[in-house]
């Protein structure tokens, strides 16, 4: 997937460099706590959870819109919705990583499933348990929190 890191290796070592920070992109960990810090102090950042748009789609595009300050007719946000779907945004590569060079879709696309919980069919139990014991650790803001389940 990502040209800077050819040989990703198997998922458990990845996994381990993943959770140490060790990738191209650096640790997950501080990149969403600071962009949440950031949107704490920012009026012009939104945080949405993908989670919550699988949810209730309506009720983002809501939030979406308030903090827009725009108020959007019943056909655009239809459209805004079917553009919001999983299957139209990996077809679309303003949006699915395939204008970005240092990605090689053909390798894995930057876009899997789509799936709120396909992370089970992946990660061992003590995978899960080891995760989980970090993240409650790294991710200590009382307020942030990520659901991995509808």
């Amino acid at each position: 997937m990502n040209c800077l890191q050819p040989e990703p290796g198997d998922w458990a070592s990845y996994l381990q460099r993943f959770r140490e920070g060790k990738v191209t992109f650096g640790s997950w960990y501080d990149h969403v706590t600071g962009w949440w810090e950031k949107s704490q102090t920012s009026p012009n950042l939104l945080y949405l959870h993908y989670e919550d748009l699988a949810e209730d789609i309506d009720r983002e595009l809501e939030r979406l819109c308030s903090f827009l300050d725009v108020c959007p007719t019943e056909e655009e946000r239809r459209r805004a919705k079917e553009g919001a779907k999983f299957d139209a945004m990996k077809d679309n590569v303003m949006t699915n990583g395939t204008l970005i060079k240092a990605m090689d879709p053909k390798i894995s696309p930057f876009m899997r499933k789509g799936k709120v919980g396909d992370w089970k069919n992946h990660f061992t139990v003590s995978q899960n348990e080891q995760f989980d014991r970090e993240y409650r650790e790294k991710m200590a803001n009382p307020v942030l929190r990520f659901r991995t389940e509808i």
